[in-house]
């Protein structure tokens, strides 16, 4: 699955991650959704994403570049999930 909103990877654990720009699709329409996250954009020019994954781990929520869907490649998407996820405080 890969489109301009959301994208499917797996890590080294075997973990399938599910990233999904954050609003996209909104209320039904892609118009909708495009306006929610251009006014979700960020600085320079970075948009929400959500990554859930298929196991018992957290949900994380990632700073990327627009575009990031098919701009990044498996491994950067990875790295970018495992360094959000060592970020956080133990709890």
């Amino acid at each position: 699955m890969t489109s301009d909103t959301e994208r499917e990877i797996t890590d080294a654990d075997g973990t399938t991650w599910r990233c999904v720009q954050a609003f996209a699709g909104l209320g039904g329409t892609s118009a909708a959704g495009e306006a929610a996250a251009e006014r979700l954009a960020e600085g320079e020019g970075t948009v929400a994403v959500v990554c859930t994954p298929s196991g018992g781990a957290m949900s994380v929520r990632l700073s990327l570049p627009k575009g990031w869907a098919t701009m990044l490649d498996d491994d950067a998407l990875v790295r970018a999930i495992a360094d959000e996820r060592a970020a956080r405080p133990e709890g």
